[in-house]
């Protein structure tokens, strides 16, 4: 029979790997980074960001007000200071920060300050979200170089980051989701849904109306 004499060094052996497992995982969240941004509609923006390589992930929700825990009802009736945001976790060895800023002014209206496309309200409104003076030049010179681009005055603010509140599950994805939804065209995959709610939007018409070739999403 085995005392735990014997069993010892068996029990070292795996505590020393748990242990590596757990800094690898740690090693990985560590080269990940967070963009935190406001574009008009989350679903559009989860859809464009989620095809750039390099992010792995985008995650809808609310943030930059004052209710906590806020519902989409809430938020898209008004009051609660929140805007629909997203937060874009990316790795930076692949993606730079620098590039997803100048990607996301160019697929918004940065002219417009009072929501994005059909969409109107504060909580359309754009927005980027820094947390830290590094963060915030990184995205005063993206803001820049879109202006001079565009030849007009943009009145997208960089606003100091705040609690970021996860959206309900359904709008995580709604753009690619396989649930039937009611709608005035009667029920359709959710998918379809989008499609139809971003093309009568005209999400992607203003957006190459105003960036011609530099718009990256506008053929979605």
């Amino acid at each position: 029979m085995l005392t735990f004499n014997d069993l010892k060094p068996i029990i070292l052996s795996i505590a020393i790997l748990l242990g590596w497992a757990v800094n690898s995982g740690d090693t990985k969240a560590a080269g990940q980074e967070v963009l935190t941004v406001a574009g008009g509609c989350f679903w559009c923006v989860e859809s464009d960001f989620e095809s750039v390589q390099g992010v792995e992930s985008v995650v809808s929700g609310y943030t930059g007000g004052h209710v906590e825990n806020p519902t989409y009802k809430q938020v898209s009736r008004g009051g609660s200071g929140h805007y629909e945001a997203v937060q874009i976790h990316f790795d930076p060895a692949v993606v730079s920060r620098e590039t997803l800023l100048d990607l996301f002014f160019r697929s918004v209206d940065p002219t417009d300050a009072g929501g994005q496309f059909c969409d109107r309200g504060d909580s359309y409104r754009t927005a980027i979200f820094v947390s830290d003076p590094a963060e915030k030049q990184l995205a005063e010179a993206a803001k820049a170089r879109a202006e001079a681009a565009l030849g007009r005055r943009i009145v997208t603010p960089i606003l100091e980051a705040q609690p970021f509140y996860e959206a309900e599950g359904y709008h995580q994805d709604y753009y690619k989701g396989d649930n039937r939804v009611l709608t005035r065209f009667g029920p359709i995959k959710q998918s379809a849904a989008y499609k139809r709610y971003r093309d009568a939007c005209g999400r992607d018409q203003r957006v190459r109306a105003l960036w011609g070739d530099a718009a990256p999403f506008a053929n979605h």
